[in-house]
């Protein structure tokens, strides 16, 4: 098939700027700083709390907005504001970051995990890329080395929680540390030149450990494996796959793998991609479920078969990097596919998305824009990313 190109560069132009202006308009905080992103679909807000990770996501998003579309100081006033609520609010004495804090502030919720962290180092490097203020890159680089250093030895880390150094009987490998790991890995090696050698290190490294969790046997990939790399099948929790974790990870990987040229990599990337696409799509009512068991069995998380905004995003960005970098016909049509009906469920009027239907496509709720978890993060990068991809197709 042909891709109108110009059509879905219209398309995405026009719901981009409408997007912006719905979170510029209703997201800041004009007193305290940062973001408060628990908004109805009118705008107002439902609760004060504020979700650490998305200062850091909107700080990423805002400043990416300004390096890749358009040069607005207001979108770098933001991203300030974001990252510099984070800075003052966010750490605990012993370095590490909350989950959730209060308008003010105050810390609500700690976790073990290292999400936190690795959004505000995307903030900090995006934002240095946007300013070339040097203290923002020095962030970026502190944190960045120290959450690659919990990573890689966790005894290294100072936050000690008694939850975390109980025994288990099944310690389990997460497919999402390595995977946001190399995110924040591709764009530190962006902000910082000078260190390439390690991020580079780092990156070949990372992408052989994700490549441990896709399983063509099971024609997907994991979650989860057991800390000798292998599966571990006995239990429907430790089966799951995500199908739109792993789009999202494809496309990760591809772009790593086009810099450091390895066809390995982008190889893993394809099948990754095909696989969990196939996997995800619904046959009978459209879209992408969120989860489903590897040995086709029950999922016992209830919102398995409902469709959730972030994983159609990366859905639309990965095939169209798949489309733009192999060229394949296939990668058009599930590009168009994916779009097309995301554009006719979940857009709404505001540009932005609901965040999740009922399996029959019908919003689970038509009121709720934002809440802890969704921000402008996956939204506003889809947007921008399939802009400039489209962009290029168009002047192939």
């Amino acid at each position: 098939m042909k891709l109108d190109t110009r059509k879905y560069i219209a398309l995405f132009e026009e719901k981009l700027n409408a997007a912006l202006d719905f979170w510029m308009k209703n997201s800041q905080d004009e007193m305290f700083g940062g973001i408060r992103h628990c908004l109805t679909r009118e705008g107002r807000h439902f609760s004060t709390d504020k979700g650490v990770w998305m200062q850091g996501r909107a700080g990423w998003a805002f400043s990416y907005v300004y390096n890749h579309f358009e040069k607005k100081a207001e979108y770098l006033d933001f991203a300030r504001s974001c990252i510099a609520f984070a800075k003052e609010h966010c750490f605990d004495p012993n370095g590490r970051m909350y989950n959730v804090v209060t308008r003010d502030g105050r810390p609500i919720e700690k976790t073990g995990e290292f999400f936190s962290e690795t959004f505000y180092i995307m903030a900090n490097a995006e934002f240095y890329i946007a300013t070339g203020e040097g203290e923002y890159l020095a962030e970026a680089r502190r944190l960045y080395d120290t959450v690659y250093g919990i990573y890689r030895d966790p005894a290294t880390d100072p936050y000690k929680a008694s939850d975390n150094a109980a025994a288990t009987v099944r310690v389990l490998r997460p497919f999402n540390r390595p995977m946001i790991l190399l995110n924040v890995t591709s764009l530190m090696r962006e902000a910082d030149p000078e260190r390439r050698e390690v991020y580079d290190g780092n990156s070949r490294s990372l992408c052989a450990e994700i490549a441990r969790f896709y399983r063509p046997e099971f024609h997907g990939t994991l979650e989860n494996l057991g800390m000798d790399w292998e599966p571990v099948l006995d239990t429907p929790a430790t089966r799951i796959s995500t199908p739109g974790h792993d789009m999202e990870c494809a496309w990760f990987l591809l772009e790593e793998g086009l810099r450091l040229g390895d066809e390995g990599v982008t190889t893993v990337a394809r099948r990754m991609f095909d696989d969990a696409y196939e996997m995800g799509i619904d046959d009978v009512y459209g879209g992408f479920v969120y989860q489903k068991d590897v040995l086709h069995g029950p999922v016992e998380n209830y919102e398995c078969e409902t469709k959730v905004w972030w994983v159609h995003n990366e859905a639309i960005i990965a095939s169209l990097a798949l489309y733009l970098h192999t060229g394949d016909e296939k990668y058009a049509e599930k590009f168009v596919y994916a779009t097309d009906y995301s554009f006719e469920r979940f857009v709404d009027s505001d540009g932005e998305w609901y965040y999740a239907l009922h399996r029959n496509g019908e919003p689970i709720s038509s009121r709720m824009k934002g809440f802890i978890y969704k921000g402008p993060f996956h939204t506003i990068r889809m947007y921008v990313k399939c802009i400039e991809m489209l962009k290029l197709l168009e002047n192939c």
